[in-house]
């Protein structure tokens, strides 16, 4: 397994993807979150078949602080259910992968 993942989730709104992001890289959950949006969507909610505009997190963070950052998004996100997927990162450049692991310690 590996000890870098990039966590994946989206919010309805810009300013929501905004502070998401700023509550988990100030709380080292992530050592950074990228914001793409906006993203247009296609789903099933509710056994319904709908779409929707959205806006992306691309968050950086080690597995092992993979728990916290998950229970922090499930706290604070807008939606009861929201998409939450995390994905090995298989391979990095050193300076990046010390710099994720620096950021996501408490303390520093």
């Amino acid at each position: 397994m590996s000890d870098f993942v990039q966590v994946s989730t989206a919010t309805p709104t810009r300013d929501q993807a905004v502070e998401l992001a700023r509550s988990i890289v100030s709380e080292r959950l992530a050592a950074g979150a990228q914001i793409i949006g906006p993203v247009i969507s296609a789903f099933w909610h509710d056994g319904e078949f709908g779409t929707g505009e959205e806006w992306r997190l691309l968050l950086k963070t080690t597995a092992a602080r993979y728990p916290q950052l998950e229970a922090h998004i499930l706290k604070h996100h807008p939606w009861q259910n929201p998409e939450l997927a995390a994905v090995p990162i298989a391979a990095g450049s050193k300076g990046c992968l010390d710099w994720i692991a620096a950021n996501t310690t408490r303390g520093e």
